[in-house]
């Protein structure tokens, strides 16, 4: 018996994207403070902004820019904007590989550099949800504390009770933050939340 041939338009097998892992640290800090990320490579430079976000602990209060060599990349929000829409261009649209570094900036004012290094590129594992941070050190700094350079000014005044300000800046930062520690439960908890 010959079988008519289908109308129906064949399905196509669906892509899965690559998943990238990425060591993220931020300049100017000693001892450094840092994460390692797996993300898919379908995220945008957009969501790799709020990966990152909240893995530091920030707050998503400022202006950030992506940079690949001479290329910029920027929310498209952003007033006077001269860079490329971070919100249109996936991971694995920028030809990255292994060793590939780009750099992420945070807040204009208090000039967060960050450092992002392509450690490997994976396949999607079954049951594991993205992105997901492997490994990290230290606390992220407090939103608006400076920048870094302030930031180890705050440090200092944190671990001195007799400084003038040690009472003010604690009460400012709260009495939760400690910054030698990196609590990667709960950092996997909120990119959790805020991405599945």
């Amino acid at each position: 018996m010959i079988r008519a041939k289908s109308s129906r338009p064949k399905r196509r097998a669906l892509r899965i994207p690559p998943v990238f892992e990425l060591k993220i640290s931020l300049r100017h800090i000693k001892p450094p403070i840092w994460r390692q990320l797996l993300i898919y490579g379908s995220t945008t430079l957009h969501g790799l902004h709020g990966a990152i976000q909240e893995s530091f602990g920030w707050q998503n209060y400022h202006l950030y820019e992506f940079r690949l060599g001479s290329r910029r990349f920027e929310a498209p929000e952003q007033e006077e904007a001269t860079g490329e829409d971070a919100t249109e261009i996936l991971l694995m649209d920028l030809d990255l590989s292994p060793g590939t570094k780009l750099s992420y900036l945070y807040d204009f004012g208090d000039d967060w550099h960050h450092d992002i290094e392509v450690t490997a590129v994976r396949q999607h594992e079954d049951g594991m949800e993205y992105p997901y941070c492997v490994d990290g050190a230290r606390a992220g700094p407090p939103e608006d504390c400076g920048g870094p350079y302030a930031y180890q000014d705050f440090l200092d005044i944190l671990a001195d009770p007799i400084h003038p300000e040690h009472h003010a800046r604690r009460e400012w930062v709260g009495r939760h933050f400690q910054p030698e520690i990196f609590d990667i439960r709960a950092t996997n908890r909120v990119l959790q939340l805020a991405f599945n």
